[in-house]
C-alpha cells in the first residue's frame, strides 16, 4: 500500500523563522522596562521555546495580571526586532513547491498568534499556509501532541500522511508522539 505524504506542519519559532534574537531582546527590553534584570544570553539559553506564562513564572513574576501586562507589552516590542529575524527559505521553498503539487502546509506553534501573524507580514508569508496553530488553539503546551493532532484532524490527514518540522526538543518529542514522521531542523 502506497502512503503519500499530503500535509506539512511546520513549527515557527526556530524552524521556520529564526526569531531567537527578536524574541531574547523584546523579552530582555520589557523586563528591564519592569526592573527586572535579564540578559538576552540567559533569556536565549534557558527560556527560548518557553510560553510567556511559564517563562514569566519561572521569574517569579506570581501576580497573573503582571504576567498579562508583561506578555502584551513584550508583542508590542516585538515588531521593533523584526530586522534580526531570518527566513527558512530552503524549508519555505520546499514547503511552497509541495503546495503547488496540491500538498497542504499547516504553522503549528505552541506561540503566542499575534506574534506569529506578525512577523509572517514583516517577512510576506500570509498567503503561504493553510492554516496556523498557536498557543490558543493548542490548551496543552508541547511535549503534549495536540497541536499536531489538531491540525491533523482539521485536515482529515493520518499521522502516515503528515511530515512534521521541529526544532526544540519539546516540539520534536510531540511530533514522535503525533505518530507522524518528523525533520530535525537545526538553524
Amino acid at each position: 500500500m502506497e502512503i503519500r505524504i499530503r500535509l506539512i506542519l511546520l513549527d515557527f519559532d526556530g524552524t521556520l523563522a529564526d526569531t531567537r534574537r527578536a524574541n531574547a531582546l523584546a523579552y530582555t527590553a520589557t523586563l528591564r522596562e519592569a526592573g527586572i534584570p535579564l540578559s538576552e544570553e540567559e533569556y536565549a539559553a534557558r527560556y527560548f521555546g518557553m510560553r510567556c506564562e511559564e517563562f514569566l513564572t519561572h521569574l517569579g513574576i506570581a501576580d497573573p495580571a503582571e504576567r498579562d501586562r508583561l506578555r502584551r507589552r513584550k508583542i508590542e516590542l516585538y515588531p521593533t526586532f523584526f530586522d534580526s529575524v531570518r527566513l527558512n527559505r530552503p524549508l519555505w521553498e520546499f514547503c511552497q513547491q509541495f503546495r503547488a503539487q496540491g500538498g497542504r502546509v499547516w504553522i503549528v506553534s505552541t506561540g503566542q498568534r499575534a506574534n506569529i501573524d506578525n512577523v509572517m507580514r514583516h517577512l510576506h508569508l500570509e498567503a503561504g499556509v493553510d492554516g496556523i496553530i498557536s498557543a490558543l488553539d493548542a490548551p496543552q503546551s508541547k511535549p503534549d501532541p495536540g497541536c499536531f493532532l489538531k491540525a491533523m484532524e482539521i485536515e482529515g490527514a493520518t499521522p502516515d500522511e503528515t511530515l512534521i518540522f521541529e526544532d526544540s526538543a519539546v516540539g520534536i518529542e510531540a511530533a514522535r508522539r503525533s505518530g507522524a514522521a518528523y525533520f530535525v531542523v537545526k538553524l
